[in-house]
Order: structure tokens, then sequence, then C-alpha cells
């Protein structure tokens, strides 16, 4: 009990924040290391941000995040480009700084479990699935085709 006669029921702890790698370091190995350590940062943070939430807010749904990265991140074309997040949605740059070279579209992960698919140019949604996995494949089919896009850093990281 505390001082005005109520019990008070303590939160459980969050998780300890993981340790991210170094980007510095990733960038002064160039681009295609900086994009390397950028996927793992990013997974890391939001594992942790969702374990987070469920302590949190326990029942309350959390958008797909982390099924997606780990969808996107197990496709050689996508893990070669750097991705970045914007109010959940999953973006990929062929450059490893802003400002972004966005290749093909996002993917916005739903409150209802869904997954959205914008193309990039023009910005259009090109269809709604029920796992990440369809997600990328949608976001796969809207690639240039050809070869791969080459990664680039800005300016000041090249050495």
């Amino acid at each position: 009990m505390d001082a005005n006669g109520e019990t008070s029921e303590q939160q459980p702890a969050l998780p300890p924040r993981p340790v991210l790698p170094d980007m510095a370091a990733a960038r002064s190995r160039g681009p295609a290391d900086a994009v390397e350590a950028h996927w793992q940062s990013l997974r890391l943070k939001w594992q942790w941000s969702h374990a987070a939430h469920q302590i949190r807010a326990p029942g309350r749904a959390y958008p797909g995040i982390v099924p997606l990265l780990e969808a996107a991140a197990a496709q050689p074309r996508l893990r070669r480009l750097y991705p970045f997040t914007s109010h959940f949605a999953l973006l990929f740059s062929s450059s490893t700084s802003y400002p972004w070279a966005v290749q093909a579209g996002s993917i916005e992960p739903l409150h209802n479990g869904r997954f959205k698919v914008r193309r990039r140019n023009p910005f259009v949604v090109i269809g709604e699935v029920d796992t990440a996995e369809e997600a990328v494949t949608l976001v796969l089919e809207l690639l240039p085709t050809g070869s791969d896009p080459v990664i680039t850093a800005a300016e000041d990281e090249r050495v």
C-alpha cells in the first residue's frame, strides 16, 4: 500500500535494449556493410519495440513489422537494398543515406494483421494481402528488371 492506502501494481520491467551494430564502423567499410548493419539494426529495434509494447499494452494489436522485416530480409534482391521505416511502413533505397533513392514501393503492416503494398511512382496502392511473404512478393515484382540495383553511399560517406 502507498501513502494513500492504495495498492500499486508494478508493471513488469521492459526487456533490456538490444546492442545495435556500430553503424559508423559499418559505413567506414562501405555501402554493402552499411546495408547489412542497418538490416540487423532495424530488426533488433523493432523486436525490442514489439516486446516493450506487449508489456506496456498487453492485448493491443501491434502492426506486423517484425515478421515483415524477416520476410523481406530473406529475399536476396531486397537484402541488397538499404531498408528504412517510416510510420511502420518498410521502404528500400539504393542509397545508404538521405535523400533516399527508393526502389519499388513500400509495405505497410496494418493493425488488422494484413499488409498494404504501394507503388512508389505513381504512389498508388497495388494490393492488400494477408501475409508478410505475400507483400514481399508484390514489392519484388515492382523492382526494376534486369540487374540488381547498385548500392551507393552519400557523398560525405565516400572515401
